[in-house]
């Protein structure tokens, strides 16, 4: 096995959208969904507005200017006291980078992020198909056994 460069994770902004590329394309490589990864990416003005953006939170491990690993995370705002809770959409290390604890650093940024933004909670979801995201979250939080249920939107007519 290749021994790995070290890492720093970023948070990425505005500005880095090289970065947001590399972070996307490892993302599809990670999953083995390079097509939803890599196929109909965002304009640049889409990812400009959705890295300044206040409730959408990109970090990166970078090593040697390579994205090595990601997260992608959302502040969700509460209506029923005031404060927030952040989701975690996307977790992935790259296949020679893992095993070296990029994703618990990603991780512990992102809470560190939260607790200055005043949220109260970090979830993530994890596939009954995916050991080893189970026992890294397991790890980290208390596990909740929950259901999840995709309701279609209907499809907006092109005029």
């Amino acid at each position: 096995m290749p021994i790995a460069a070290p890492h720093e994770i970023r948070k990425l902004g505005p500005l880095d959208l090289a970065l947001m590329h590399g972070m996307l394309t490892m993302f599809g490589e990670a999953f083995d969904d390079v097509e939803t990864y890599g196929k109909a990416r965002p304009r640049p003005a889409y990812l400009e507005r959705l890295l300044a953006s206040d409730d959408f939170i990109a970090l990166a491990a970078v090593a040697r200017d390579e994205v090595v690993g990601g997260l992608a995370a959302y502040e969700l705002r509460k209506f029923e006291q005031e404060r927030s809770e952040i989701y975690i959409y996307d977790l992935a290390v790259a296949a020679a980078y893992r095993r070296r604890g990029i994703a618990t650093a990603l991780i512990a940024k992102l809470t560190e992020h939260a607790a200055a933004r005043g949220a109260y909670v970090v979830y993530v979801q994890a596939d009954y198909v995916d050991p080893p995201a189970i026992a890294l979250y397991s790890k980290l939080g208390q596990r909740e056994e929950v259901l999840h249920f995709d309701i279609p939107v209907p499809r907006r007519s092109v005029d």
